[in-house]
């Protein structure tokens, strides 16, 4: 069972759990402990999972956080614990923060139970930050989350990886938040810059107001008009006779990829919200092995691949996206492809080592 799987198990017994919870430590048995393990972590071996943690470290007696995970005898990840139902903030920060300084540990987790508040030291080293660069909501299990868990999970633990992913989650965030912001207001250097693009006279209050308006519609409507664009695509997919992605392999060699610039500036091929959520599932997978900066998406007509370094002579695997059907391709060392369904997305973190493999072998050939 996956590591999402896991997790959505344990979710479907909130409801159930609702005000039955009234304490710390009813949480932490019915909920936290089930998390360390849906993580791969055997939480009744100290070699893994030290509860009630207290370091030796003076000004700090007589202070414990309620777990550390532990990693080559070195407590790297600590876990403030509060009850479930509670509200998170930074009130609940104080010991947190002060443990982070105090020992080995490169992250803390601030939890209730139901939303897991990652916090690592971007802004100033060895001071735990203010802000989550992750929050895991076990009622939404949103699969990039998932995938930056996947780091630190025992079967997978990539600390470096995770805290590198951290700085990326945090710009992401901060960036997604800003571009939020600006569909209700709009700063004044945004409405600025769009209104010069399109209008050359003074920009006078009255004009602003104006353009501020013109700004909220723009972003709304661009919106709209991309989600519209995913949805035709589906009604489309569901009106197209397609032949078998097998089918349509075995008439080429593998690497021989539709490049879409023989087609026209899109040569009639739109990448979908699912395939792009799969090529984010890829990346995260060989983040530790390659780099998910390395591992691009090229869509054709007949699926969508993934390759390394943008390179039709390095594909990783491929996918087939259709109503009633899930598939990917993995690539063996002649870059034959196996077509496989999938239930699901989740599927492709089963053929993890698969893709690390297909990776490592094109940096070493004679892996």
């Amino acid at each position: 069972m996956e590591t999402r799987q896991r997790l959505a198990a344990i979710a479907e017994r909130l409801d159930d759990w609702e005000g039955k919870l009234p304490t710390e430590e009813a949480t932490k048995h019915a909920l936290v402990l089930p998390f360390l393990q849906a993580l791969g972590y055997n939480v009744f071996d100290p070699s893994q999972v030290i509860p009630e943690f207290v370091a030796d470290v003076a000004g700090l007696r007589g202070e414990k956080v309620d777990y550390a995970l532990i990693h080559n005898d070195v407590p790297v990840i600590l876990i403030e614990c509060k009850k479930a139902g509670i509200d998170l903030n930074q009130n609940h920060l104080s010991q947190l923060v002060r443990y982070f300084g105090a020992t080995q540990a490169r992250i803390g987790i601030l939890t209730n139970g139901v939303v897991y508040q990652f916090f690592t030291d971007l802004e100033q080293p060895n001071v735990m930050d203010q802000s989550p660069f992750l929050v895991v909501d076990l009622r939404i299990l949103d699969v990039n989350n998932v995938s930056a868990l996947d780091r630190i999970t025992t079967e997978n633990f990539d600390l470096e990886g995770m805290l590198s992913a951290a700085v990326e989650l945090a710009y992401l965030k901060g960036m997604r938040e800003a571009l939020e912001r600006q569909l209700d207001e709009p700063d004044a250097d945004v409405v600025t810059w769009l209104a010069r693009q399109v209008y050359g006279g003074q920009l006078r209050q009255s004009v602003r107001e104006e353009f501020t308006e013109r700004t909220r519609r723009a972003f709304r409507s661009l919106i709209n008009e991309k989600v519209n664009e995913v949805l035709r695509r589906a009604v489309d997919l569901q009106q197209e006779p397609l032949s078998d992605p097998e089918e349509e392999a075995a008439s080429g060699e593998p690497d021989d990829i539709d490049d879409p610039a023989d087609q026209g500036e899109s040569g009639g091929i739109v990448t979908t919200a699912e395939e792009i959520e799969a090529y984010e599932i890829v990346k995260s997978i060989l983040g530790g092995t390659v780099g998910g900066e390395r591992v691009f998406i090229r869509d054709t007509k007949s699926y969508c691949g993934i390759l390394l370094d943008d390179n039709n002579r390095k594909p990783l695997c491929r996918f087939s996206f259709r109503p009633t059907r899930k598939q990917i391709a993995l690539l063996d060392a002649d870059k034959h492809a196996q077509w496989i369904d999938m239930d699901s997305l989740d599927d492709i973190y089963q053929h993890a080592e698969a893709l690390r493999e297909a990776a490592r072998r094109y940096d070493d050939p004679g892996a």
